[in-house]
């Protein structure tokens, strides 16, 4: 009797090549590569920072409830938070009232509902969704912040790119090998290979959410306009 999830890969390998190919599709959408290019304006770059704010709310509004479980607890860790960030960037980008007519695209309506959803039925999809936005922020998340500056003329780690500072984190190449451990520890608090396979197929939902926001970004923001 085979066991599908190889013992000797570690999780955080697992989930990682698993959604390698929905990873470079939400990294290499039209819209990414237009804001990364300097082809769009800054309005662009605000539409997008609104539709964060939306997803990290569900993801950390979601985290209280989930401190003591054994398997999404070890995760929330508050040096990642970035909701108080993204307020503070909202401000710089719309103003003192930015809440006034903030709206979530309909891809976003839908990633910041399924994200609630697994906060508080599925501790094993939070994790995967958790995965997807921290680490990604951690590392391509400054690439978009060093683009932004250069682009926008943000100030270095200021306002407007504080989303992608995080104060708390001295060394972020020791805290993702912190944080891809703790990936491989849910090995040990979660034995069935088939919710390990939910949490991987879970993940490449995640991307496949992310991709989307993209593709209505896009769309509202066209080159051709």
């Amino acid at each position: 009797m085979g066991t599908p999830l190889k013992p000797l890969t570690p999780f955080s390998t697992v989930i990682r090549t698993a959604s390698h190919e929905q990873h470079t599709e939400a990294e290499t959408s039209t819209f990414m590569s237009d804001l990364l290019g300097g082809r769009l304006g800054v309005d662009a770059y605000t539409r997008y920072t609104e539709q964060l704010w939306f997803v990290y709310r569900a993801l950390e509004d979601g985290a209280q409830a989930l401190r003591e479980d054994p398997v999404a607890g070890p995760f929330i860790q508050p040096e990642l938070n970035r909701v108080s960030e993204l307020e503070r960037d909202l401000t710089h980008l719309r103003g003192a009232d930015w809440r006034d007519g903030l709206t979530p695209l309909p891809a976003t309506e839908a990633y910041a509902a399924r994200v609630a959803e697994c906060a508080r039925t599925w501790p094993g999809g939070y994790v995967a969704h958790h995965y997807t936005r921290y680490l990604g922020d951690l590392s391509g998340g400054q690439i978009i912040r060093g683009k932004a500056e250069q682009t926008w003329g943000f100030a270095r780690k200021g306002d407007g790119v504080r989303f992608y500072v995080f104060e708390g984190i001295a060394n972020p190449a020791a805290f993702k090998r912190g944080y891809r451990e703790l990936l491989d520890g849910i090995d040990e608090v979660v034995t069935d290979d088939l919710e390990k396979r939910r949490i991987v197929d879970e993940c490449k939902v995640a991307f496949a959410l992310n991709t989307a926001v993209f593709r209505e970004l896009g769309e509202e923001f066209p080159l051709s306009a």
